[in-house]
């Protein structure tokens, strides 16, 4: 079954944080990863004012999610973010 990984990042260092993110696609598509939605304005509609972006990508299951995570070639490129975001990541099985 699909899965879907939701990110919510508030931004802390603009410049740091776009090194992590012209190199994360490629390993994404690389474990089978497929953005869904990045960069987009979104809107909302109800709770607590909240200004995180939101990021969603589609991992054929949940296990190919946990692969990208957890695999070496992440973890190199997750050290580009350290200390230039704040980050909430989810992985939620997609019926």
């Amino acid at each position: 079954m699909k899965a879907l990984m939701v990110i919510q990042a508030s931004i802390t260092d603009l410049e740091k944080f776009k090194t992590y993110s012209m190199r994360a696609p490629d390993v994404i598509k690389q474990f089978g990863g497929k953005y869904v939605c990045m960069r987009t304005e979104s809107e909302q509609l109800e709770g607590e004012q909240d200004a995180r972006k939101i990021v969603i990508s589609e991992w054929p299951s949940m296990d190919a999610a946990r692969k990208f995570w957890h695999s070496h070639e992440y973890k190199e490129i997750k050290e580009l973010r350290k200390d230039a975001a704040i980050i909430n990541v989810y992985i939620i099985e997609k019926n």
